[in-house]
Formats: C-alpha cells, sequence, structure tokens
C-alpha cells in the first residue's frame, strides 16, 4: 500500500469518533506500529485534528473533512461509471480494489455530486461476466504481464481442439466476447489473442527479455498495416 493510501486510510478509521488504539490501525494497514505512530505524527503536523497519545488511543475532532476533489459532474461519471465496470467484469483483484476506489472516491465529493453516483449503474451481457475462475486468471494474468513472465497454457479452441502453448503475456483486452490475453506465442512465432474462458488452466514460466519485434507496439503497428485500430 502506498503511504498516501496508508494516510487515507488512517484519517478514514479515526473520523468515525471512536478511540482506535496504534495496534488496531497497524493490524488493520498490515504495518508495524512505529510506521503507525510515524504517520500520525505527520498528520498532526500538517493540520489534521487528531487527538491522543501513544499506549491509549488516538481519536479525530468532530467537523474534520477531507478537502473536495475538484471534479466537474461529468468526470465524476465518468470516473464512477469506469470503476463500475471493472468491480463487475475485471479480475477478483480489479474488482476488489475498485470497489475500495470507489468509496475513498465518495468519502471526498461534495454532496451534491455524492449524491449521483448511485445512478451510475453498469449492466453486462453474459459473454462479459467473467465467472470467478476467470476473474482469479486475470489477476495471474496481469501479474505476469507487468513481471514479463511467460505463461504455459492448456488451451481449447473453438472446435474444442487442446493445445499446449508457451506465450509471452502482452496485454488483457476485453472484447466483445470478454476478456483475451494479448501474447506472442512462441509455437506459432507470431502474435496470438487467447480467451481466457478456453483458457483450462496455466503455469508461469520463465521471464523473458522485451523484444521489439514481439511486443505490444509490434503488435500496434501490425494491425495498423491492415486498417484494424483496437482501440476503437
Amino acid at each position: 500500500m502506498r503511504r498516501a493510501d496508508r494516510l487515507f486510510q488512517i484519517v478514514q478509521q479515526l473520523r468515525g469518533g471512536r478511540l482506535t488504539t496504534a495496534r488496531d490501525l497497524s493490524e488493520t494497514l498490515e504495518v508495524s506500529e512505529r510506521t503507525i505512530y510515524r504517520d500520525i505524527a505527520d498528520l498532526i503536523a500538517s493540520g489534521v485534528p487528531i487527538e491522543g497519545e501513544a499506549g491509549v488511543g488516538y481519536v479525530m475532532r468532530a467537523g474534520y473533512d477531507i478537502p473536495p476533489l475538484m471534479f466537474t459532474r461529468e468526470e465524476v461519471m465518468a470516473v464512477i461509471a469506469g470503476t463500475r465496470l471493472i468491480e463487475r467484469m475485471g479480475g477478483a483483484a480489479m474488482a476488489e480494489a475498485a470497489a475500495e476506489a470507489l468509496i475513498k472516491i465518495k468519502a471526498v465529493l461534495p454532496e451534491r455530486l455524492e449524491a449521483q453516483t448511485d445512478r451510475v449503474e453498469i449492466h453486462a451481457g453474459p459473454n462479459l461476466m467473467p465467472s470467478e475462475r476467470d476473474r482469479h486468471f486475470i489477476d495471474q494474468i496481469e501479474t505476469a504481464i507487468d513481471a514479463r513472465l511467460r505463461l504455459v497454457l492448456s488451451y481449447s479452441d473453438e472446435d474444442a481442439r487442446k493445445s499446449a502453448r508457451v506465450v509471452r503475456p502482452l496485454a488483457l483486452w476485453l472484447w466483445k466476447n470478454g476478456w483475451c490475453v494479448v501474447s506472442w506465442c512462441e509455437l506459432r512465432e507470431d502474435f496470438r489473442m487467447f480467451r481466457i474462458d478456453r483458457i483450462e488452466g496455466f503455469t508461469i514460466g520463465e521471464r523473458f527479455r522485451e523484444e521489439r519485434d514481439k511486443s505490444l507496439p509490434a503488435l500496434y503497428a501490425q494491425l495498423a498495416e491492415r486498417g484494424i485500430d483496437p482501440k476503437r
């Protein structure tokens, strides 16, 4: 957790008016009590009205609030819609992070805008709603993409033909039929997309070094030559 996020969470925990100990905060935020003491000291120094002392607990004086975000109504609706989309259709960790982000956003919005956030609804057809298994696959694949780790896939195509592929995962794309992992396939020596719901299982392989002709920009260039814009 980033320090800025941790400071925000401390403020949120103390806003309820209930005495909260550094130990409680450290367990909730999974950091040491020493870190909590340092964070609280910094918050007090910045003007946050926290009262209390080490070994006893802390509480925030009533009436304190975080300054509202300077969003227009249209910007708020766009952010909320995007966050709700990921909450419903993203990976398990993505969805959890989106839900937490919504709480943070709503906590600092002006009242006139906060009341409108519940009017933003996201509905998706069954093809776009990943299963719980696929949600966890999405999270693991996202981690592999970030770390540049190969995936060893057990895959079943649209004709139920099974194959084993070693791929370099490059991106996750959401298409009309659901999530796909965009990859460089080492078997075909070309770019390929594999639907998450057709992946029967996978293991994480060795790290790969990015090569220009096997990268996402190279795929975009290849598609552009065919007159295809995948970002549309």
